[in-house]
C-alpha cells in the first residue's frame, strides 16, 4: 500500500521525535564513561560530518538553480551558523551537565519547555503570545512544581540546568527564525554543529582530556547521538516538514519528550513517580496549547 505524502510526513516526524527522545537516554549513558564536553564535541563533529553530503547536494542544487552563491549571502550564511553554533553549544553544554543528575525523562520534558518560552520571548520582539500561550505558562509552572519541586520546595541543580538549557535553545530557535529565510537550513546546522562541536572540543583538551578507553566505552551512544540524532534525525524533519502543516509538525515532533521518559524507564529502569508523571501530563498540555494557533481554530470550524 502506497503511503499519502502527508501520512508518510508524519510518521517520518514521529520517527524524529523517537529517535531525539530516546537520545536522552544516550547522553546519560555516554556520560558515564565521559565528560560533558568530550561527549558534545564529539557527537556534534560526526552529526556535522553525517550532513555534509546534504549539503554538498543542497550548494549544487542550489547553483544550478539560482547561479553561484553571493558574498553577501555567503558572509549571511557563515554568521547565521556562527550565532546558531555558539547557541547551541551552551544549550547543550548545559544540558549534558544536566543530565547527570536528572533522569532522561525529566531532562526531556523540562527541555521541551522552549516551545511555550519562544512565544514569550516574543514579548520583547513586540509580539503579543495568544491567550493560550499565557495559559500554557500556568499549566507549565506547575507542571515544573510536580515534576521538579522537592517537599522543601527546592529543585535540583540537575533540573536548574536543564531549565536554563530550554530557555538557551529558545534563543537558539529565535536565532533559527532568523536567518532560516537567508539561508539553506540544512547548510546551518551542519555549521552550527561544527561551531558546537570545536567549542566542545577546545573546553575538552583544557578540562577533560578523554583516554582512548573512555572513548571506546562511549562509542555507542555517542555514535546514536551523533548520527542519528543530530544527522538522521535532522534530515527526517527537513524532509517531512515539505509535507505536513507547521503545526502538526510541531505537535508531533513534542512527542520526544513522553519518548524521553519511556526510555528512560524501558533501558535506565528510571521510572517517575505518579507525582511527577502528573506534571510531565501538565507540561505537555502546556506545550500543545503554545502550539495551537487560535486563528487557525477559527477558521476551521
Amino acid at each position: 500500500m502506497k503511503l499519502s505524502k502527508k501520512l508518510r510526513g508524519n510518521l517520518m516526524l514521529i520517527l524524529t521525535a523517537f529517535i531525539w527522545g530516546v537520545s536522552f537516554v544516550a547522553q546519560a549513558v555516554g556520560m558515564e564513561h565521559v565528560g560533558p564536553y568530550t561527549f558534545n564535541a564529539s557527537r556534534f563533529l560526526i552529526g556535522g560530518l553525517v550532513l555534509l553530503p546534504l549539503v554538498r547536494r543542497n550548494l549544487l542544487h542550489a547553483r544550478r538553480e539560482n547561479g553561484p552563491m553571493t558574498p553577501a549571502n555567503r558572509k549571511t550564511m557563515l554568521l547565521g551558523g556562527l550565532c546558531c553554533g555558539l547557541a547551541i553549544f551552551v544549550a547543550s553544554t548545559l544540558q549534558q551537565f544536566g543530565v547527570q543528575t536528572t533522569s532522561p525523562g525529566k531532562a526531556g520534558f523540562i527541555t521541551a519547555l522552549y516551545i511555550v518560552i519562544v512565544p514569550l520571548l516574543g514579548l520583547f520582539l513586540h509580539k503579543k503570545p495568544p491567550v493560550l500561550v499565557w495559559l500554557g505558562v500556568v499549566l507549565a509552572t506547575g507542571g515544573m512544581a510536580l515534576l521538579c519541586l522537592t517537599d522543601g520546595l527546592s529543585m535540583s541543580r540537575g533540573d536548574f540546568l536543564v531549565f536554563l538549557c530550554a530557555i538557551c535553545f529558545s534563543f537558539h530557535i529565535l536565532i533559527i527564525d532568523y536567518f532560516s529565510p537567508k539561508a539553506d537550513g540544512v547548510t546551518l546546522s551542519c555549521i552550527q554543529f561544527f561551531v558546537s562541536g570545536i567549542l566542545s572540543l577546545i573546553l575538552t583538551l583544557i578540562f577533560e582530556q578523554p583516554t582512548l578507553p573512555q572513548l571506546i566505552g562511549a562509542w555507542l551512544p555517542i555514535a546514536y547521538s551523533g548520527v542519528l540524532s543530530c544527522g538522521v534525525a535532522y534530515t527526517l524533519q527537513v524532509v517531512a516538514q515539505k509535507d505536513t502543516d507547521p503545526t502538526v509538525a510541531s505537535l508531533l515532533l513534542s512527542l520526544e519528550s513522553v519518548f524521553a521518559v519511556l526510555g528512560g524507564g524501558v533501558l535506565m529502569h528510571q521510572w517517575l513517580s505518579v507525582r511527577e508523571l502528573m506534571g510531565c501530563a501538565l507540561m505537555f498540555i502546556a506545550i500543545i496549547l503554545a502550539q495551537l494557533d487560535p486563528q487557525k481554530l477559527r477558521r476551521s470550524k
